[in-house]
């Protein structure tokens, strides 16, 4: 547990990596963004590496809130999946 002298606040382990998965995922919506706006190839190349990066960071904090408990997650029903598959292809050209 960490205490925040500035305005007497704690914060828990599950509180900072929360916060650390909150902000990553703000990065890559923040990163695809940036490469779909780009105009300049070696930029875009640039940031879609630091966009696997940010993946990876993401991956690895929502695993340890996961085995934790902190982030329960449970499969979507066989007939979920197949009707999102379905709209997904209805929509392909």
């Amino acid at each position: 547990m960490i205490k925040l002298n500035m305005q007497n606040t704690t914060m828990t382990e599950q509180d900072i990596i929360t916060d650390l998965l909150t902000s990553e995922k703000h990065h890559t919506n923040t990163i695809n963004t940036f490469i779909t706006e780009s105009t300049c190839a070696n930029l875009r190349q640039n940031l879609k590496t630091i966009l696997t990066e940010e993946h990876s960071i993401h991956e690895n904090l929502y695993n340890v809130m996961n085995q934790k408990g902190w982030y329960p997650t449970s499969d979507a029903p066989s007939q979920e999946v197949q009707k999102t598959k379905d709209r997904f292809n209805s929509l392909q050209v």
